[in-house]
């Protein structure tokens, strides 16, 4: 027997011990929307060691299931192998009897496919792992919830737990739900930081503790699941989509982003390695590359990081979503914000007094990313973000001075000045700086990025002449 298969069999033997009947394993398309393929714990040695057929058609799914075709996704011809992750089983609290497992995607010949987006992820983490810099990521996970159901008004239900934002009333009005929620996420190995109500109507966020940025990806796609899966039990029905209201405030998905510096033969120690009082707000000089890496590429990152119809929906300025190309401190308006992690009663930078290298070390800063939403695929979104930094790095790249306002607030003089620009506000131009970036094609590879943009063409296609109150109709519950 294989390793791949004693380890299989143990677990399933583990799985069969603890009621599991079957293995959810899924993977996640370029539309964001998350496949699956199911199998009985019984076959779970054979699915890690043959693997699980699956047609590469899905590449070319949309988000409405129609099937786009592009020069190399989108055909009838052709199979895959899933392989599933051993070391991220986990049964499932909320939907008992079942386990999950996120997979690898391979060739009948047992070559990674190349459009796997984990496997893109995992190269990008270990570039930097490589490097004595190990990076870690977390990816926000903002909802709205509605009654399963309820009746619609102006073609989308109206949303419940409908207190004020951020407000004590919605935890009273869903106390059961949220300490379900918390339960089955705690139980399934997630470390939950925070669970709160957000600003619009119905709407939550919970933020888990920062990981490799393989496994935050995997965590992204267990959160919702899970909160997908409570709310089923208690008759609610849950929307990542990006816009719920056509004019409103939308479920964002930020990203956020560091890195480490791991300890060497040298002996220096190991800490934070994003920011160290030495540079620009406090970052470390290779923190400033890291940051002008991804700054300089934003447009295109767009693809990957609010990929849909909708998320030029939810990308307007003033609405904390970040639609500006620009960075700053603790600025929630800001594309790029940066959490500088100091503890209570230390000074930030511009208040005064400046910290400390040594309060820096034992800071945790890193970088937000508040353009990106839950219609993006995690595992593109963070390869993306990696790549741009790491290009940053390489390229030596150097940032503007940080903006200490709402963008939009300034005169467009004053931000042609600094060299502000707003984001795309189309998916159009997201995917055509996508598509000319080089950086990005890179580490995608030609045929998963041409693939990319020939799902997001089909989908603008798709949505050509809807309103925006179509738009939201039709991509509610997509996500």
């Amino acid at each position: 027997m294989s390793v791949d298969g004693k380890k299989a069999a143990s677990a399933a033997a583990d799985l069969r011990a603890r009621g599991v009947d079957a293995v959810a394993l899924t993977f996640v398309d370029n539309s964001g929307i998350t496949r699956v393929k199911g199998v009985p714990v019984g076959r779970l040695e054979r699915a890690a060691t043959v693997g699980v057929g699956a047609s590469p058609s899905f590449d070319a799914f949309l988000l409405t299931d129609e099937l786009a075709t592009g020069r190399y996704a989108g055909g009838p011809v052709g199979d895959l192998r899933l392989r599933p992750d051993l070391d991220r089983v986990v049964p499932l609290a909320a939907q008992p009897g079942w386990a999950w497992a996120p997979v690898d995607r391979f060739d009948q010949l047992g070559r990674p496919h190349p459009q796997d987006a984990r496997a893109i992820l995992r190269r990008e983490a270990e570039a930097f792992a490589d490097r004595g810099l190990p990076a870690l990521a977390g990816i926000e996970v903002e909802w709205t919830i509605y009654l399963a159901g309820a009746a619609r008004t102006g073609g989308v239900p109206e949303p419940v737990a409908t207190g004020p934002a951020y407000g004590m009333e919605r935890v009273i009005e869903q106390s059961g739900y949220l300490r379900d929620l918390v339960r089955a996420l705690t139980e399934q190995g997630v470390a939950v930081e925070q669970i709160h109500p957000e600003y619009a109507p119905g709407q939550f966020e919970v933020s888990t503790a920062p990981e490799d940025p393989l496994a935050a990806a995997d965590t992204s796609v267990l959160v919702r699941q899970t909160v997908r899966a409570v709310g089923a039990r208690h008759g609610l029905r849950t929307s990542f989509s990006p816009a719920v209201v056509a004019a409103g405030v939308g479920n964002g998905g930020h990203a956020h982003v560091s890195l480490r510096r791991a300890e060497r033969a040298d002996r220096r120690p190991a800490g934070a390695a994003l920011a160290d009082g030495t540079g620009p707000a406090g970052l470390s000089e290779l923190g400033e590359h890291l940051v002008a890496g991804i700054l300089a590429h934003l447009p295109g990152l767009l693809a990957v990081g609010a990929p849909s119809v909708a998320s030029y929906l939810r990308l307007k300025p003033s609405r904390w979503a970040g639609a500006f190309a620009c960075w700053g401190v603790e600025n929630r308006e800001a594309a790029l914000r940066l959490v500088t992690g100091l503890a209570a009663g230390e000074q930030t930078p511009g208040a005064g007094l400046k910290p400390s290298a040594e309060q820096w070390s034992q800071a945790s800063p890193h970088l937000e990313i508040k353009c990106f939403d839950l219609t993006a695929n995690p595992y593109l979104a963070l390869a993306g973000v990696l790549a741009c930094g790491r290009s940053g790095i390489e390229e030596g790249a150097r940032l503007p001075e940080p903006v200490d306002v709402d963008p939009a607030t300034l005169p467009a003089a004053e931000r042609d000045r600094r060299g502000i620009k707003a984001l795309p506000g189309r998916l159009a131009d997201s995917v055509a700086a996508f598509e000319a970036d080089p950086v990005l094609r890179s580490v995608f590879g030609a045929e998963l990025h041409d693939t990319i943009a020939t799902v997001r063409r089909a989908e603008i296609e798709v949505f050509a002449a809807a309103s925006a109150d179509e738009i939201v109709e039709r991509s509610l519950w997509r996500h």
